[in-house]
């Protein structure tokens, strides 16, 4: 419904900025903007018959990109391919439409969409690379600098898949397995391990396509992303006991894929760890935090310390509210060896931070929160979240309240060093 909506506002969009439009397609455009509702259905059946009317209508542009993302929407193919064609004659580089495009035109299948899709598929290849062809992936880039590298591969693993599905369709079972391989090797994942089965038992290579589904079954369970494991284990099973009479043997095969997709999937993980050396982590303890000077802590030397971790910003009005407070704080628990105070900044900008505790005269001992508070489901600032001496979150406290929050704090401290019995919020 969001996405309905998003359409709707696009199509309004047109019509109040549509000063070239004459009066009577102005009325016939909010007429159908009214007709369509609350319903995706009559939102398109509304606009086709305003095109038909208008074909020539200085909004026409406007009007069938609305149209693509509402039957993406309803997973209308047939309007999906029509106006999506319609968009890529004016927008060849659209790489959302491109992509959604020929993912129409396979399913739907036959020889005449699928050589368009492969077209399209090859043409959304060369635009994944071109996007970063002047790009250079430089190791301890951070979070954004991971986003990036898998942004990337995930684009060309998919070109890759599209590019096999439409090869397959067209009768070319060798170049369709090659690209799958190459698409499951650039990024695993349990739809190009899929395509390879699928594409090796079309050219008879059944024991390879049997990996393959093993491969694709193990993933989805590792992942436990909702993916179809009932589907591709009842596929594999049919392929094995075709290929060797009998299920005797597929349990250690399965075990033995879980094992390889395990590694693949780890080895994945440490070459993302070079961009950034928290990137996947789900433990806080485990997380890598850099200083104001590039100085690195591993928060897993803090392991058998509270830590209390105070998120802010710079352009956050209540942390400078917080700040004294904070360090009232810190000074009852200054002879204490078993508590450690970090400041970790949130700003996007890190270069605003050094000039800012220079000026208003604040600790230069400051950590970046690189991802912490992302994990951490840290939604708003100021918030304190303390680690007990497991490593683990203890509790938390988001936002303040001036006339409570040095007890307050102080009491959570002391709970989780065991010396107080304050209670948990």
């Amino acid at each position: 419904m969001i996405k309905h909506f998003t359409c709707i506002l696009i199509a309004w969009g047109a019509l109040l900025s549509a000063q070239a439009l004459s009066q009577d397609e102005q009325q016939s455009l909010q007429k159908a903007l009214s007709e369509g509702g609350n319903s995706s259905t009559e939102f398109i059946l509304a606009i086709e018959d305003h095109l038909k009317q208008y074909p020539n209508s200085p909004r026409r542009a406007e009007l069938e990109r609305a149209l693509v993302k509402t039957a993406i929407d309803l997973n209308d193919d047939p309007r999906l391919i029509e106006f999506g064609e319609k968009v890529l004659s004016r927008e060849p580089n659209n790489l959302q439409v491109l992509e959604h495009v020929t993912t129409a035109l396979l399913h739907q299948g036959g020889k005449t969409n699928a050589q368009l899709a492969l077209d399209h598929a090859r043409h959304l290849a060369e635009l994944v690379q071109a996007t970063y062809q002047n790009d250079k992936f430089e190791p301890g880039g951070g979070p954004e600098e991971v986003r990036r590298k898998e942004d990337f591969d995930r684009g060309r693993a998919r070109a890759l898949l599209l590019q096999a599905r439409a090869n397959g369709l067209l009768g070319h079972d060798n170049d369709a397995t090659r690209l799958a391989e190459l698409s499951y090797k650039v990024f695993p994942s349990v739809e190009s391990a899929r395509e390879a089965a699928r594409w090796l038992s079309a050219a008879g290579q059944d024991q390879d396509a049997i990996q393959y589904l093993a491969n694709a079954f193990t993933i989805g369970g590792l992942h436990s992303a909702g993916q179809d494991g009932a589907g591709d284990r009842a596929s594999l099973n049919e392929l094995y006991r075709k290929l060797h009479g009998t299920e005797a043997g597929l349990g250690d095969l399965i075990l033995k894929a879980y094992d390889t997709t395990s590694s693949e999937l780890a080895a994945r993980r440490a070459e993302l760890r070079q961009f950034d050396p928290n990137a996947n982590l789900k433990d806080p303890i485990q997380f890598t935090l850099s200083g104001l000077n590039g100085e690195k802590l591993q928060l897993s030397s803090l392991l058998g310390k509270v830590v209390v971790l105070d998120f802010w910003a710079t352009w956050c009005t209540p942390c400078r509210g917080q700040h004294p407070l904070y360090e009232q704080v810190k000074a009852k628990f200054k002879d204490t060896a078993d508590v450690v105070f970090l400041a970790l900044d949130t700003d996007e900008d890190h270069s605003l931070v050094k000039p800012f505790l220079t000026q208003i005269q604040w600790s230069q001992k400051v950590y970046f929160e690189d991802g912490l508070q992302s994990l951490l489901q840290v939604s708003s600032i100021p918030t304190t979240v303390i680690l007990g001496k497991n490593g683990q979150v203890f509790t938390r406290m988001v936002g303040y309240l001036p006339d409570r929050f040095v007890d307050m704090l102080t009491e959570r401290v002391e709970s989780a060093l065991g010396k107080a019995h304050a209670t948990r919020q």
